[in-house]
C-alpha cells in the first residue's frame, strides 16, 4: 500500500454546510519514536497504549464558501480564539490537501477542547490531530458516491493525523496500537497506526497509568525541534536498531505478563528517548528536578514492596506511574502520600488504557 490509496476519486456532492465532532485520546508510547523523515515517516517503529481520559474533543464545523483560493479557518481552545494555532493547521492542511481534495471549499471553525494540560508533554497534539483527522473523514464520508468501510475510514484517519502529529496515527483506535514498518508485527507500516494483532496477557488489558503533572507549562523545546535533532546524531542509529530489539522483546512480555521484565523495558525506553535529548546538538533537558524525585521514590517503594510499579516519560517532564489494576490501592495510596508533592498544585490525572476515539 502507497499514500496513493488514500486519494479519493470519487468525490461526487458538496454539502453547503454542516458540523461534525468526535473524541480522540492521548496515548503514551511504552516503545517511543524520535526522529523522523520527510513527510513525517518515523526512523523506529513505535508502540503505545491508547488513554481513557486524557483526550481532545474537536467540533468542526464548515460552510461553503465561493473562492477556492486558500483555506479558510478559524481554531479555538476552550471557547477562546487561538490564532497561534493557525500555522499548525495551515501546515497540516497543506500536506494533506491532495488527500482531502474538498479543503478549499469551505471556511471551517475548529473548536477544541482538552481534558488535560497542553503542551505539557501529554500529547495533546496527538489527540488534537486525530479528533481534526476523524472530522474530516466524517465530512468525506458524506460526499463520495461509493460507501467508506470502517476499516479504510480509520486507516485514512490514521494517515491524516500522522502528517499533523506523527504519535497522533496511535490514537485513533486502541487498546495497542503499532506505528512503522517492522518485521514484528505482521500488516505495520509506516503511513499508518495498526492495532496490535497478537496475544496480550489479561494483566494488561486494565492498565492503569496514572499522570502526574510535575510541570504543566509550556516545553521549552518542541518535539518537532527534537526529532529534527536525531539527523546526524551520534547515537541515533543505534537507537533505531534498539528500538526494534526492544518491540521484540515486548511482544514475548505482553504474551506473558512478564511484569519485571514490562518494567525494565518501558523504564529503559524512557531513560533512553532522554538520552537523545541529552546528547543531542544543541542539548536540552525536558525533565525536571521533581521528575528525578519521583523516578526515585518509584524505584524505592517498587524495591521495598515488590509491587509491579513502573514509570514512562513523554517528551516532557510529567510521570506516567504505571501498574495493574489489581494493585491499584495500594499504588494509589503511595501516590497521594509520597509522589503528589512533586507535582505542580499536587495535580495529577488518574488514566487507564482505553479503546480508541469516538464520534459525538
Amino acid at each position: 500500500m502507497t499514500a496513493q490509496h488514500f486519494i479519493p476519486k470519487n468525490i461526487s456532492q458538496t454539502r453547503p454546510e454542516g458540523q461534525v465532532a468526535w473524541e480522540a485520546p492521548s496515548n503514551i508510547a511504552l516503545i517511543k519514536y524520535w526522529g523522523k523523515r520527510d513527510n513525517q515517516i518515523p526512523e523506529n517503529p513505535s508502540l503505545s497504549f491508547t488513554l481513557s481520559n486524557c483526550k481532545t474533543i474537536t467540533t468542526l464545523s464548515y460552510k461553503k464558501k465561493t473562492s477556492e483560493a486558500d483555506f479558510s479557518f478559524e481554531v479555538f481552545l476552550d471557547g477562546n480564539k487561538q490564532d497561534d494555532f493557525k500555522p499548525k493547521i495551515q501546515t497540516f492542511f497543506e500536506r494533506v490537501l491532495p488527500y482531502v481534495p474538498f479543503l478549499k471549499d469551505y471556511h471551517f471553525t475548529i473548536e477544541t477542547k482538552n481534558t488535560f494540560p497542553h503542551s505539557s508533554g501529554i500529547a495533546s497534539s496527538a489527540s488534537g490531530m486525530s479528533a481534526l483527522a476523524l472530522c474530516l473523514m466524517s465530512i468525506e464520508k458524506t460526499l463520495v458516491s461509493d460507501p467508506i468501510q470502517d476499516s479504510y475510514f480509520n486507516q485514512k484517519a490514521s494517515f491524516l493525523a500522522r502528517l499533523g502529529s506523527g504519535s497522533a496515527c496511535r490514537s485513533i483506535e486502541g487498546d495497542i496500537v503499532v506505528w512503522g514498518e517492522n518485521e514484528v508485527v505482521s500488516g505495520s507500516t509506516n503511513l499508518f497506526g495498526v492495532k496490535y494483532p497478537y496475544a496480550v496477557h489479561d494483566i494488561f488489558k486494565s492498565y492503569q497509568d496514572t499522570i502526574l503533572l510535575v510541570d504543566k507549562g509550556e516545553k521549552q523545546v518542541s518535539s518537532t525541534v527534537g526529532h529534527n535533532l536525531m539527523h546526524n546524531h551520534p547515537y541515533a542509529n543505534n537507537r533505531f536498531k534498539q528500538a526494534h530489539k526492544n518491540l521484540e522483546s515486548l511482544k514475548t512480555i505482553l504474551e506473558t505478563g512478564n511484569l519485571d521484565a514490562f518494567n525494565a523495558l518501558v523504564e529503559s525506553e524512557a531513560l533512553t528517548l532522554h538520552a537523545m535529548m541529552l546528547t543531542s546538538m544543541p542539548y536540552f533537558i525536558l525533565m525536571k528536578p521533581n521528575t528525578l524525585q519521583v523516578i526515585n521514590a518509584i524505584w524505592a517503594f517498587r524495591q521495598k514492596t515488590g509491587l509491579p510499579i513502573s514509570f514512562t516519560l513523554d517528551a516532557g517532564a510529567n510521570v506516567h506511574v504505571l501498574y495493574p489494576e489489581r494493585d491499584a490501592a495500594p499504588i494509589m495510596a503511595f501516590i497521594n502520600k509520597d509522589l503528589r508533592k512533586f507535582c505542580q498544585n499536587e495535580q495529577f490525572i488518574s488514566d487507564q488504557i482505553g479503546f480508541g476515539a469516538n464520534r459525538i
